[in-house]
């Protein structure tokens, strides 16, 4: 796959019949160029409110909404169309594929003026991605992939951490689990909290960090377009109990996940499992991801 310097217009010339590889090349074009966007205004400042009594959102989210929408949808129209920043529409169930998008994931963040932010699409097709784009305009970064082609950043490819053990291991997330973790004696590396929920994940399938969780109540746009690149890097993204997550449901929501590399997913869930058993608390319920870190 091409590097976000070296992208074809001819991306964008694709019917609704593309495969995941022509699909995540689209996806690279259209988030490259959203990114662009966010990061102008990054640069020059927002207005900003908060929507449903707890989350903010920019002039930039619905910016770059509008310009993804137009964009991938003028690609294929026949496609169902899932976003943060746009008002759910039920026709989008009757669809095989779907376009999720997460105009700007970790808007707080870029309120903060901080980098770890992101612009997130995925192409689902039958509930699962098979194509991802993730860019993150502050750090000149931009991670795509495609089903059963492998992941990269920035050209060249990424594989999640091949550890075997938990000890030590380095682990972002959540704070209550990663602290109700801690508690039980897991010997981890707790590494900040990543505001972008997708670039938290994106980051096993780098394999700069070793694992990563999220608490309940995070949504397909957060996390569709990671989830197929932690899995494409030879990483491994699960709900608590280990079934991967299905999107275009009803109801775009998730419980807890946790991503990590293979060799050590099996015992993070275990080790969560008794986490939970020992104190009494489920992380599977843990705080939401709204929160702040």
């Amino acid at each position: 796959m091409n590097t976000r310097n070296d992208l074809s217009a001819a991306a964008l010339a694709a019917s609704s019949s593309l495969p995941p590889e022509a699909a995540a090349r689209t996806l690279a074009k259209a988030v490259t160029e959203a990114g662009d966007l966010a990061l102008s205004m990054f640069r020059a400042g927002v207005r900003t409110w908060m929507k449903g009594g707890a989350s903010p959102v920019t002039e930039a989210d619905l910016a770059v909404d509008a310009f993804l929408r137009e964009r991938l949808m003028a690609v294929a129209p026949d496609h169902g169309w899932l976003s943060e920043e746009t008002a759910d529409a039920p026709e989008r169930l009757t669809r095989r594929r779907v376009w999720v998008v997460d105009p700007i994931d970790g808007t707080r963040a870029f309120i903060k003026g901080l980098p770890d932010w992101a612009i997130a699409a995925a192409l689902i097709e039958d509930g699962r991605p098979v194509a991802a784009a993730l860019d993150a305009p502050a750090t000149g970064e931009l991670l795509l992939a495609a089903a059963g082609e492998g992941a990269t950043r920035n050209g060249v490819a990424i594989v999640a951490s091949a550890v075997n053990s938990l000890r030590g291991a380095r682990v972002a997330g959540s704070r209550s689990i990663v602290d109700q973790l801690i508690r039980t004696g897991m010997p981890l590396l707790a590494v900040p909290r990543i505001h972008s929920l997708a670039l938290r994940f994106a980051r096993v399938a780098s394999g700069e960090l070793d694992a990563s969780l999220a608490a309940a109540h995070s949504y397909d746009w957060d996390v569709a377009a990671a989830d197929l690149l932690v899995h494409e890097a030879r990483g491994r993204l699960t709900t608590f109990d280990g079934a991967k997550p299905v999107y275009n449901r009803p109801q775009p929501v998730h419980g807890a996940l946790a991503a990590a590399g293979v060799g050590i997913h099996p015992a993070l869930l275990a080790a969560l499992d008794m986490a939970a058993g020992k104190t009494g608390s489920s992380p599977r319920a843990g705080a939401r991801e709204i929160a702040e870190p």
